[in-house]
């Protein structure tokens, strides 16, 4: 890791005023990894006009100066307004246009290592944050419902997005599987950690026993109407603690009215609340859960008592450190309360052996969790800096332009011969290309056979069995196709050859999955950041990313199934002499781009392999061949260079 700590942001959907569980999270964990050494961007929407504009003033004038503030203490800016995000409603929105230019001229100015996002549905600001980063993503999700998850209009483009992350946290078991239903991929579970807390000192001997009403309306009912069944039972006093003012219903019998108070949660903290605190109830039906109350409720040494949900039954560890009761069962919530007025033993007991547990939910061992991934992460990147003494030997090369994607007629998909296509990148003033065939190389033995005047790297496109295509350049032997993607690599490697991999995030190609590239990223030696024949650009952009972020050598080329498309995207580099002077000379080339229109490259591909018959096709390949070699020039060349 950098002596210098890393540079990290933060970044939340919910305004920062807000009090909830996530922002507790963003909070505490910013604090520790600042006390570590790092440097901690805190990206959130805000209610305050004034940390608004402070915010973007210093995004403006001074966004290197960003991370030098950051040293010591977290830097907290305000994005832009509160977003529609909301775990409690899912609205048609979008984001405000205001937020994503403040996010996007800040992620694009800011050198970051790490962008780690919380929650990150669509629409927020940390899906927006996600969308423009160009460091590692880390995603952190918490505590999703169903209900929410399964009602994303927007899930193909949520998955979409989520193909950007790099490593995926869940804050618990239940939130891995239920994302996994939805969001197949491997999620890191990273418990959360709990404020301490000071008892406070008892006022009197009667229990007293908390309900924190931010879960759904109907936890506060099954909550009282548990109170009811208590009515005759002496020693225990109840207090409702809710985001806003409530009163007690009028269907609560005077006994139980007289032992509930309702709280406001502006007037009194969680925190207090939990200070004075024996029994906590959480209630949730499902609608809403917040296990992060209940590891607070832990960390306090309160005895919580829960309704029976994933999340709640993980941490409370088969009824080890709580109480349980179904769902909206207030006649069985009512008797476990009842057991822990009765016996004073069964709440020492119960604390007692949370007491391990308690121990374990520290931030800053959370902190620790997260450094850990962080360096995980930060270590798969490339050096990046190459070996500067052969750059400096190459220095004196001339530049040429190159071209590292084409076919031949030995390709299943492509008319083009081999004396054509020679001749068409000599005309266009191409110094080197490399030959791609489709899980072939005679087609690039061939060419550097016949070249003359121009430097044919011999490589190959190879299919691999279910992990997309991956080039070998500078080889010697044909890799059979169908091998994992880990097995072609390992035969690239064996023969000497370069891993380049092409259009890697196209999904209208066969690709890796960003699942199947991370683990073999050590092998890969450069990336295709921009084919022209990748018909959605954005797929061009996420490659760029991809390849800045672990700082792998980028690559380009056109892909050319036809003579007219050859040459339009080139690298313009210093001329090498084997794989390793190319890769060299690769990190610093150039790269060019004069894309000739999609629709007609691949209508011309369409009416040389497939229009025709395949007589005709035969025909009209030996007529090219004849004006290639009696130096008559070629049939609608197209030539754009």
């Amino acid at each position: 890791m950098p002596t210098d700590g890393l540079a990290i942001a933060q970044v939340t959907p919910f305004a920062w005023e807000a009090a909830n569980e996530v922002n507790e999270y963003v909070a505490r964990v910013s604090a520790e990894l600042a006390r570590a050494g790092h440097r901690v961007l805190v990206l959130a929407p805000s209610h305050s006009p004034e940390l608004i504009r402070s915010s973007r003033r210093a995004i403006r004038t001074g966004p290197d100066q960003l991370l030098e503030r950051a040293t010591g203490d977290p830097v907290v800016l305000g994005v832009g307004e509160v977003l529609p995000f909301s775990f409690a409603r899912r609205r048609a929105a979008s984001v405000p246009v205001d937020v994503a230019r403040t996010l996007e001229s800040l992620l694009s100015s800011v050198a970051l290592d790490v962008v780690h996002v919380h929650e990150p549905f669509q629409p927020s600001a940390a899906s927006t944050a996600l969308r423009h980063s160009r460091a590692l993503n880390v995603a952190s999700f918490h505590a999703p419902t169903e209900r929410i998850l399964s009602t994303q209009l927007t899930r193909p483009l949520t998955r979409l997005l989520f193909s950007r992350l790099d490593l995926r946290i869940a804050s618990y078991r239940a939130t891995a599987e239920l994302m996994q239903r939805f969001f197949p991929a491997t999620y890191r579970v990273i418990t959360p950690g709990a404020a301490p807390v000071d008892r406070a000192p008892r006022a009197g001997d009667e229990l007293e026993v908390l309900l924190i009403a931010t879960e759904e309306r109907a936890a506060t009912r099954t909550f009282l109407r548990a109170l009811r069944t208590l009515s005759r039972i002496p020693g225990w006093r109840a207090t409702v603690l809710s985001p806003a003012p409530l009163a007690a219903p009028a269907t609560l019998s005077g006994q139980v009215r007289e032992r509930v108070s309702f709280q406001d949660a502006t007037e009194l903290s969680q925190v207090d609340a939990l200070a004075r605190a024996d029994v906590v109830v959480l209630a949730s039906e499902g609608l809403r859960v917040t296990p992060g109350t209940l590891v607070s409720t832990i960390g306090a040494g309160a005895v919580p008592v829960t309704s029976r949900l994933p999340a709640y039954e993980e941490l409370l560890g088969d009824d080890t450190y709580g109480l349980e009761f179904e769902p909206g069962d207030a006649e069985t919530l009512g008797s476990q309360l009842a057991r822990l007025v009765d016996d004073p033993d069964l709440r020492q007991s119960l604390r007692a052996s949370a007491r391990p547990l308690r121990e374990r939910l520290s931030w800053s061992r959370v902190a620790g969790d997260l450094e850990e991934v962080y360096e995980e992460l930060v270590a798969r990147r490339h050096d990046g800096r190459g070996d500067l003494m052969l750059r400096g030997r190459l220095g004196s090369q001339p530049l040429i332009d190159v071209d590292l994607h084409m076919h031949t007629d030995h390709s299943p998909d492509c008319a083009t011969p081999v004396e054509v296509l020679l001749a068409e990148a000599k005309a266009r003033g191409l110094g080197a290309i490399a030959v791609t065939d489709h899980n072939e190389i005679a087609g690039a033995l061939e060419a550097r056979a016949k070249a003359h005047g121009i430097k044919v790297i011999v490589a190959e496109e190879i299919k691999t069995a279910d992990q997309g295509e991956v080039i070998g350049l500078f080889i010697e032997q044909r890799i059979p196709r169908g091998l994992t993607l880990p097995e072609t690599i390992a035969e690239i490697k064996r023969q000497g050859g370069l891993v380049y991999v092409p259009h890697p995030f196209d999904r209208l190609h066969a690709v890796p999955d960003y699942e199947h590239l991370l683990p073999v990223l050590d092998q890969v030696d450069a990336i295709e950041v921009f084919n022209p024949r990748v018909a959605i650009s954005e797929f061009n952009e996420e490659a760029a990313r991809f390849a800045a972020k672990y700082r792998i050598p980028a690559g380009a080329g056109s892909d050319a199934h036809v003579p007219q498309g050859l040459g339009s995207v080139r690298i313009r580099m210093r001329d090498f002499d084997g794989p390793q002077e190319f890769l060299e000379s690769l990190r610093a080339a150039d790269i060019i781009r004069n894309p000739a229109n999609l629709f007609y490259v691949q209508a011309l591909k369409f009416l040389q392999t497939k229009a025709m018959p395949q007589a005709a096709r035969r025909a009209a390949r030996d007529r090219r061949v004849r004006r290639v070699t009696e130096g008559r020039p070629q049939e609608a060349s197209g030539r754009n260079s």
